[in-house]
C-alpha cells in the first residue's frame, strides 16, 4: 500500500479521530482534522470493524438478535466517524491531497465492505436469527431490522457461490474507482477548465448591476482586476444566460456547460460513463436480476421499472406539449423584435425571462432585494417554529471546515437539545456543484438515550459582493427550504437501531425535502420573511401576487428536461445484457424515443450526470417527481384544512414521515399521516399540467 508523503504515521493520541471529540456538543473538531488524520483512522478503523465481525462470528452462544443482529448494527463505530467527516468534505472542501487519498481508500473501502457482506460465517448467524425470528420475543421494530439485514446480506450477493462473489468483488471494486473518476472529472470540467472572461463593457449589455459587480468580484478572485468573468456554477451562468444580449457568449457559456465531460480531453466521461454502464448489468445478473433497475427499484415504492417508466410517460405526455406551448411564445417575441433566428437550447432562458416580464410583468431583478440570505434562512426557521415549535440558535463556539460556514444549535420546544445544523452556502474552486443534506453524525441511541444529530447543508449560491450581501433568486430560495426539509427529515430521526432509523427507500427521500418548498411561496409565509434588505419594509402584495401568478410559469421546460434526464437515466439501467454502448449515440437515440424538442437537453446530459453515475441516484432520478406527487398532496393537507401551520397535522407529519419515517415500508408512513394513498391530481395543477 502506497501513501503519499504527507500521510506519516502517528500516535493515536495525536489523531483527533481516535477518541470521543472534545468539542462544544461533541461535534468534529475541524480545526484538528488535517489530511494527515483520515487514512491512519481509516485503517484503524476497518481493524477495529473486523475484530466486531470476528466477534459476532465466533461468538459461542447461539445467534440471536443481541449477540448478532444488534452487536453488528452497532459495530463500525470509528470507520463511520472518518468516513462522515472524509467524505462530506471532499465533497464540500477538497484539495488534491484529499483527492489522492480517495482513490487509494477506494479499493480498500470496496474490499472491506465485501469482506463483511460476503463472509458466509456471518450471513449463517443473520440467517439463522431471521429464520426464528418471529419465535425470539421480538418487538416489530427488532424484527424489521433483522429483516432489512437479512435482505441487505442476500442483495449484496451472500447466496452467491465462491466464483460468484470474486466476480462481485472485481466490480464493486471497479464501479467504486469508476464513479470516484466520473466525479473529479466532473469537478475539474466544472471549476478549473473554463472560464468566461470578458474584457469590453459592451458584451455586459443587459446584465443587472448586482450581476456585473458579481462577475467583477470573481475575476479579482483570479487576479484580473479590471475585467469580468462567469463561471459553469449556476448562480453565474443561469443569470448570465438570463440577461446578457449577447448571443454568441450565451452560447458560448452554455455550450461549455453542457459539453462537460464530452470534450475528448484528460477529463472525458464517455468511456467511464460506458464501463459503469456495463458492470452495473453484470452486477445485477450476477445478483438474480434481469437490469440494474429492476435491482434497484425492487427495493422502492415503484416496485419495478415498468411502472416508473409508466409513471414518467404519462406526465411526459401532459408536459411536452406545454414544453412546445412555451416555445411558440418565444418565437413569437424572436420575430416580433425583427430577429431572423430560430430558438435554441441557449436561448431558452433569454427568452423565457422576456415571458416572464410579458406575461407576469415580473422581473427576477424585483424579487431579488426582498430574498436576502439572512431573510431566507431566517424565514426557514420560522417556518420550522410554527410548525413544530423548535429553534435554531447561531452558535460562534464550534469548529467549522471552511471561514463562512455558519452554525446552529437545534433545540425542541421544551429547550432540550435537537441537533446541530451546519449551513455552508457559497461556491469554490474544491466543492462539488449543486445542493445538498448530509451528516457528520446521524440521529441514534446509545446507553438508553438519544445521540443528538449534526446536519449540514451544502449550497452554492450567489456570493455577496464588497457593498451587497447575498441576494437569492427565487430558485436558491426555494433550494435552501428544500435542503432544510432534508435536515428537518435528520433531525428529527427517532430509532434505536442504525439500520432503520431514517432509513426509507430512495423514492421516499425527497418528500420531506419537497414539502418543505411548499411553505417558501405560500403568501402567509412570504409576509413574515421576505423583507427588502435596505428598508426592511416586507414584500408588497403586488409582488407576492405575481410570484403566485408566475408559478407555472416554464413549468413545460421544467418537467421536460427533468423527465429526459430521469428517462436517460432509465434507459440506461434498463439495459439487460452488457453491451458496450457509445453514450453519445445512446443518449441521442434515447431522446429520439420520446421526442424530445431540440431547444430542450436533459437536466443532466450522460457525461455530466452525477446524480446516477457518482451518486446514489442511479435507476432513481426519477425519484424527485414521484416524491412530488407525495409533497403535493400533503401539502394539500395543509391546505385544505384552512392553516398551513397546523400544529396538529405538523406533529403527524413529524411522527410518521420523519421521525418513525423508517419503522415501515414508505407508503404505509405516508398513509398513517394522510389515511390514504396520495392523488396525483394537486401535482398536475400545481404545474399547470391539466
Amino acid at each position: 500500500m502506497v501513501f503519499f508523503n504527507s500521510c506519516k504515521p502517528e500516535k493515536k493520541a495525536d489523531n483527533p479521530f481516535f477518541e470521543a471529540y472534545q468539542t462544544p456538543f461533541q461535534v468534529p473538531p475541524f480545526n484538528d482534522i488535517d489530511t494527515t488524520s483520515y487514512m491512519p483512522a481509516f485503517l484503524e478503523g476497518i481493524k477495529q470493524h473486523i475484530a466486531e465481525i470476528d466477534a459476532i462470528v465466533n461468538n459461542s452462544q447461539p445467534p440471536d438478535f443481541d449477540n448478532t443482529i444488534l452487536a453488528f448494527d452497532q459495530s463500525g463505530k470509528l470507520l463511520t466517524r472518518v468516513s462522515k467527516v472524509f467524505y462530506n468534505l471532499n465533497e464540500a472542501n477538497t484539495n488534491p491531497q484529499m483527492q489522492s487519498i480517495a482513490r487509494q481508500l477506494s479499493p480498500i473501502m470496496s474490499k472491506h465492505r465485501d469482506d463483511i457482506s460476503l463472509n458466509e460465517k456471518l450471513f449463517v448467524r443473520i440467517k439463522t436469527v431471521y429464520e426464528k425470528r418471529k419465535d425470539l420475543n421480538l418487538d416489530t421494530q427488532q424484527i424489521r431490522v433483522v429483516e432489512k439485514y437479512y435482505r441487505d446480506f442476500e442483495r449484496q450477493g451472500a447466496n452467491l457461490s465462491g466464483d460468484q462473489k470474486e466476480k462481485l468483488r472485481k466490480l464493486n471494486a471497479e464501479l467504486s474507482m469508476l464513479s470516484l473518476t466520473f466525479g473529479e472529472n466532473l469537478l475539474a470540467e466544472t471549476n478549473e477548465n473554463f472560464l468566461l472572461v470578458i474584457e469590453h463593457k459592451q458584451d455586459l449589455d443587459g446584465l443587472p448591476q448586482p450581476v456585473i459587480d458579481g462577475a467583477a468580484e470573481t475575476a479579482k478572485e483570479k487576479n484580473m482586476n479590471g475585467k469580468w468573468a462567469f463561471t459553469l456554477s449556476k448562480p453565474s451562468m443561469i443569470p448570465f444566460l438570463q440577461y446578457a444580449k449577447n448571443r454568441a457568449l450565451r452560447e458560448k457559456i452554455y455550450r461549455a456547460y453542457f459539453m462537460r465531460g464530452d470534450n475528448g480531453n484528460k477529463n472525458d466521461n464517455n468511456t467511464t460513463v460506458a464501463k459503469i454502464v456495463e458492470l452495473r448489468v453484470e452486477k445485477a445478473k450476477l445478483l438474480g436480476f434481469s437490469s440494474y433497475a429492476a435491482y434497484i427499484i425492487d427495493e422502492n415504492m415503484a416496485k419495478t421499472p415498468e411502472n416508473v417508466n409508466a409513471f414518467l410517460m404519462k406526465l411526459w405526455n401532459s408536459a411536452l406539449p406545454v414544453s412546445k406551448m412555451e416555445v411558440t411564445e418565444m418565437q413569437k417575441i424572436i420575430d416580433r423584435e425583427g430577429g431572423s433566428l430560430k430558438l435554441q437550447s441557449w436561448d431558452w432562458w433569454y427568452y423565457a425571462e422576456k415571458v416572464r416580464k410579458e406575461k407576469f410583468d415580473l422581473d427576477e431583478n424585483e424579487l431579488k432585494p426582498f430574498f436576502s440570505l439572512s431573510n431566507v434562512r431566517d424565514g426557514m426557521f420560522m417556518v420550522a417554529n410554527k410548525l413544530y415549535g423548535i429553534t435554531f440558535t447561531k452558535r460562534t463556539d464550534l469548529p467549522i471546515y471552511y471561514k463562512d460556514v455558519e452554525t446552529y444549535e437545534a433545540k425542541e420546544p421544551n429547550g432540550d437539545l435537537l441537533g446541530i445544523l451546519y449551513l455552508d452556502y457559497f461556491p469554490r474552486d474544491g466543492k462539488r456543484g449543486g445542493a445538498w443534506c448530509t451528516d457528520f453524525r446521524s440521529a441514534g441511541w446509545e446507553d438508553g438515550k438519544r445521540v443528538a444529530p449534526v446536519v449540514s447543508v451544502v449550497c452554492n449560491f450567489t456570493k455577496p459582493t464588497s457593498d451587497m450581501p447575498a441576494l437569492l433568486s427565487w430558485d436558491e430560495t426555494t433550494t435552501l427550504f428544500h435542503e432544510f426539509g432534508h435536515a428537518l427529515h435528520a433531525l428529527f430521526t427517532e430509532g434505536k437501531y442504525i439500520r432503520t432509523a431514517g432509513n426509507v427507500a430512495q423514492d421516499y427521500v425527497e418528500l420531506p425535502s419537497q414539502i418543505n418548498e411548499n411553505w417558501a411561496g405560500d403568501p402567509e409565509v412570504l409576509k413574515g420573511y421576505a423583507k427588502h434588505y435596505k428598508t426592511g419594509e416586507p414584500i408588497p402584495d403586488n409582488l407576492i401576487a405575481k410570484i403566485q401568478k408566475s408559478g407555472r410559469f416554464n413549468q413545460g421546460f421544467e418537467t421536460v428536461e427533468y423527465i429526459a434526464a430521469a428517462l436517460l437515466d432509465m434507459d440506461y439501467h434498463n439495459l439487460t445484457e452488457p453491451i458496450k454502448i457509445n453514450p453519445q449515440i445512446f443518449e441521442k437515440e434515447a431522446m429520439h424515443k420520446i421526442g424530445l424538442i431540440p431547444e430542450i437537453l436533459p437536466r443532466y446530459r450522460s457525461t455530466y450526470f452525477a446524480h446516477i453515475f457518482d451518486g446514489g441516484y442511479a435507476a432513481g432520478y426519477y425519484v424527485y417527481i414521484w416524491a412530488a406527487v407525495l409533497d403535493a398532496d400533503a401539502f394539500n393537507a395543509f391546505k385544505e384544512s384552512g392553516d398551513i401551520y397546523n400544529r396538529e397535522l405538523a406533529t403527524k407529519f413529524r411522527k410518521h414521515c420523519l421521525a418513525e419515517s423508517g419503522d415501515d415500508e414508505g407508503m404505509i408512513q405516508y398513509k398513517k399521516f394522510r389515511g390514504e394513498e396520495p392523488s396525483v391530481e394537486p401535482l398536475l395543477k400545481r404545474r399547470g399540467l391539466k
